[in-house]
């Protein structure tokens, strides 16, 4: 299973980022992502009743979403998170705790890093990608420079990612980018379905017209 979440993810190159948006909006959400192609996203933890939005869409999509948990910081919330049906994890730092309770039970671990050596360390601890956060701070041209040394390291910039800029991390090495207000908007009941599936099309069209 972990295997299959990151070929797709090195095909769609593409992690949908979901904070704070609650209740029917939420659901309305994930049902206009799914439809507009987008299936690899993240549920944050901070966001109200998480772990049951984690299983609902589990129980709803099955094997055409892969759903994770996001902003995890230390094992606790990894178990939780998986034994809710989180297939990945997600988080804003580097917590090794987290990485080894997601290699114990088979999942996916994204952990937030920043400099080489932190890259490094985490990928020696098991990451499978490495979330470079917050990548609005350093731009592609870190990714590019990254790609030498590094380049056998999958990397996904989040923090800052969208229209503009989100074709020049790919060109510069990243394997995939997180998306988050720049696709799904600022959280809250309320979601411009409208917006977000233009904005779904209009990455997803981005990305592969030059690596689809």
């Amino acid at each position: 299973m972990k295997q299959r979440l990151l070929r797709r993810l090195y095909e769609q190159r593409i992690v949908a980022i979901i904070r704070g948006i609650t209740g029917e909006g939420l659901d309305s959400l994930v049902g206009t992502l799914v439809e507009s192609g987008i299936r690899i996203m993240e549920v944050t933890v901070d966001t109200p009743g998480v772990y049951d939005k984690i299983q609902k869409i589990k129980d709803e999509y099955g094997d055409e979403v892969a759903v994770g948990a996001g902003t995890v910081l230390d094992s606790e919330t990894a178990r939780t998170a998986i034994s809710a049906g989180a297939e990945f994890l997600v988080s804003p730092s580097l917590n090794v705790d987290v990485i080894k309770t997601a290699k114990r039970y088979g999942k996916a671990v994204f952990p937030g890093c920043m400099t080489p050596t932190e890259i490094v360390q985490a990928f020696e601890a098991g990451a499978d990608v490495i979330k470079v956060f917050p990548a609005s701070v350093v731009g592609p041209r870190y990714f590019r420079e990254l790609s030498g040394p590094l380049g056998h390291i999958p990397l996904m910039p989040t923090g800052g990612v969208n229209l503009d800029n989100a074709l020049a991390y790919v060109e510069a090495g990243a394997a995939a980018v997180g998306l988050g207000s720049a696709l799904v908007g600022r959280g809250g009941r309320q979601v411009d379905l409208a917006d977000v599936k233009e904005r779904a099309q209009a990455f997803r069209d981005l990305l592969r017209t030059r690596f689809g």
